[in-house]
């Protein structure tokens, strides 16, 4: 269980996997820039009590591994992740406002996929498992 984080009512454990890259792909994340998107993520991530697993800052686009807790949702976490190191970023680096004059530092979208200690396999072998009238979704005692 040493694995599992615990909340005022809940105990869980949810990793995900983010990835996002910057507008036009443009090789921005390097130097004083990147040092200043990684403490601009850390804070966030601190803020909303999200433990950054592992991460990996390349010159156009960022890895996160995170654990979240659940009542953060990902795309709120994601606006704020983006929203937050792009507003700062342009304001503070002359050469990002030139740029992105549009005050817009990152694509729109995203990359989000769950990770976890079981499969999807194991798990529909355990629903299986529990006698079931409806194969896809069924009521305990009927």
């Amino acid at each position: 269980m040493s694995n599992y984080r615990k909340g005022s009512h809940s105990v869980f454990s949810i990793h995900l996997h983010l990835v996002w890259i910057t507008r036009y792909r443009k090789k921005i994340l390097s130097g004083d820039i990147a040092q200043k998107a990684r403490a601009l993520i850390r804070g966030t991530c601190e803020k909303h009590q999200v433990e950054i697993l592992k991460g990996h800052m390349a010159p156009d686009h960022i890895h996160l591994f995170v654990s979240i807790p659940p009542n953060l949702a990902v795309s709120k976490l994601m606006q704020q992740l983006k929203c937050r190191t792009s507003h700062a970023m342009i304001n503070e680096f002359p050469l990002l406002h030139r740029q992105y004059w549009g005050r817009h530092m990152w694509t729109r979208g995203y990359f989000c996929c769950s990770s976890g200690n079981v499969t999807d396999d194991v798990i529909k072998q355990y629903i299986a498992q529990q006698e079931d009238a409806d194969e896809m979704f069924r009521i305990e005692g009927e």
